[in-house]
C-alpha cells in the first residue's frame, strides 16, 4: 500500500529511535522488588556471609560508590538524594558519587522499583522508575536491599508474627511468601519496618494475603522511613557500634566475634 511522505518519516524517526534507544535486559523479580539472577536465588539470602557487604574503610566509615542517570527531574533527584544522605546520620554508611571504583550502584529509571540484595560485584541496578517510585520510604527500601537486607515478611520467625493468607495470593506469586534464613541479627519482628509490605501484597481479590497475629487489628505496612529496628539491623551488620545502644553494641560485638568496634 502507499503512504504520504509525511507518515514514511515519521515510521522512519521512530524506527530510528528503536533501534537508538537503549536495550535494557529485566533481571527476573521476587518478592515484587528483589532482582535475582537464577531460580537458585529465590530463596537464598546473600548476606550470610560477608561476600555482600560493602567493605568497610580504613576511617570506619563504609562507602558505596553511586552513579544516577540522567533522565530525572531536579525534584526527583532531590528526593533520591534524600534518601541516599539520610543514612549518614544513624549509620556509618556513606553514599559516595563514583569515581573509578569496580563496584557501585547505578541508579536509574527501569521497569518498577527494584534492586539486588547486597554487593554483587561491579555495576548492579537500583531501579526507582519514576513513575511510582520516587518516595523517601521507596528509595530507603530499595537502598536497604543494595546493603543485604529482604523483607521483614520473609524472617525466619515470621510465622510467630504473621499468618500468611495463601488461599488470598495470586497463584504464581506465593512463592514471594517464602521464609528465608534471615539474619535478624538480636532484633524483633517489626511491623513498622519500611521493608514490611503491605496487608494485601500481591492478593487477587482485595483481600489480606497478611494478618498480624495474635493481634490482627495492628496496622503494618504503613512505615514512610526506616524504623529504629531496621537502623539498629543495618549497624549490627556492618560493625556501626558506636551508633548502637549500649545493648545493641554488645550483640553487635558478639555477632561480629570482635572485641572492639
Amino acid at each position: 500500500f502507499l503512504i504520504d511522505t509525511a507518515t514514511f518519516s515519521l515510521l522512519y524517526v521512530i524506527s530510528l529511535f528503536c533501534m537508538l534507544a537503549p536495550d535494557f535486559d529485566e533481571p527476573e523479580l521476587t518478592e515484587g522488588d528483589i532482582a535475582v539472577d537464577s531460580d537458585s536465588e529465590r530463596n537464598a539470602d546473600p548476606c550470610t556471609s560477608s561476600g555482600c557487604r560493602w567493605p568497610k574503610s580504613s576511617d570506619g566509615k563504609v562507602y558505596v560508590p553511586y552513579v544516577i542517570a540522567n533522565h530525572y527531574s531536579s525534584r526527583e533527584l532531590q528526593i533520591i538524594q534524600r534518601g541516599l544522605d539520610s543514612f549518614s546520620s544513624m549509620s556509618c554508611i556513606r553514599f559516595k558519587r563514583r569515581s573509578n571504583e569496580r563496584d557501585y550502584l547505578s541508579i536509574e529509571s527501569r521497569n518498577g522499583c527494584y534492586s539486588y540484595v547486597g554487593r554483587r560485584g561491579n555495576a548492579q541496578t537500583v531501579s526507582l522508575a519514576r513513575s511510582g517510585c520516587i518516595y523517601h520510604k521507596t528509595v530507603q527500601h530499595e537502598l536497604l536491599h543494595a546493603l543485604g537486607f529482604n523483607h521483614e515478611q520473609t524472617r525466619s520467625d515470621r510465622d510467630n508474627h504473621i499468618r500468611v493468607v495463601w488461599e488470598n495470593i495470586v497463584e504464581n506469586m506465593k512463592h514471594n511468601f517464602n521464609k528465608i534464613a534471615t539474619l535478624n541479627q538480636g532484633t524483633p519482628y517489626d511491623y513498622n519496618s519500611v521493608m514490611q509490605y503491605h496487608r494485601t501484597a500481591f492478593s487477587k481479590n482485595g483481600k489480606p494475603t497478611m494478618v498480624p497475629i495474635p493481634n490482627n487489628n495492628v496496622s503494618f505496612g504503613q512505615a514512610t522511613q526506616m524504623s529504629q529496628n531496621d537502623i539498629n539491623r543495618l549497624n549490627t551488620l556492618y560493625k556501626c557500634c558506636e551508633y548502637l545502644t549500649s545493648h545493641d553494641t554488645i550483640y553487635c560485638l558478639q555477632f561480629n566475634k570482635i572485641l572492639v568496634c
